[in-house]
């Protein structure tokens, strides 16, 4: 794989090995919106919050899904992608067999019912924001890798080496650049 100049919806973004911000370090970012005048959203795929979404959600079916920190902005929000497609009323189509967000009601009746099961669902509490130029300017500083979004990157068991994983299949100096230890002076 090559790296990817211009960016949109459905690209991963991968935090370079160095970035010391906690929200983001080593983080990969799957884009769901992008491009659009009030900016950029997407969501962290690697950062599990320890707790089921029945823990967060009072009246949620009985259902075994992890949820995970999408990022910074809005904390007090729940959001999810999936593979329910349209099946599910205003979900949005981000890549692939990827749709984020839909009518949550009905998303808690299609659980109800055993329509939908913990392999097509990833619940995520906050998202990922940048304002319309903000991104591009991170961009221009070196702060993130871009990559094509793969299905099997959102919707897997473990995403503990997930940054690694994406980094190792990429190829060329970023091969290399996966296996940079977490904390380079601690070697």
């Amino acid at each position: 794989m090559k790296k990817l100049k211009k960016i949109h919806s459905g690209h991963l973004l991968l935090a370079e090995p160095f970035m010391l911000d906690p929200y983001f370090r080593r983080a990969v970012v799957l884009l769901c919106e992008h491009g659009r005048d009030d900016g950029t959203i997407g969501f962290i795929l690697n950062k599990s919050v320890r707790m089921q979404v029945g823990e967060l959600v009072n009246d949620f079916p009985d259902f075994e899904a992890e949820v995970y920190y999408g990022g910074p902005v809005r904390t007090d929000t729940l959001h999810y992608m999936h593979t329910i497609g349209e099946k599910l009323e205003g979900a949005a189509h981000v890549v692939d067999n990827i749709y984020w967000g839909g009518h949550f009601d009905q998303l808690k009746t299609m659980i109800k019912d055993g329509q939908v099961s913990q392999d097509d669902i990833r619940f995520f509490v906050g998202y990922s924001g940048w304002d319309s130029a903000q991104l591009e300017q991170e961009m221009n500083k070196g702060s993130w890798i871009v990559q094509n979004a793969q299905p099997d990157y959102v919707f897997k068991e473990s995403y503990d080496n997930l940054w690694r994983e994406v980094l190792n299949n990429t190829g060329n100096i970023y091969s290399v650049i996966g296996q940079v230890p977490d904390f380079v002076a601690l070697n």
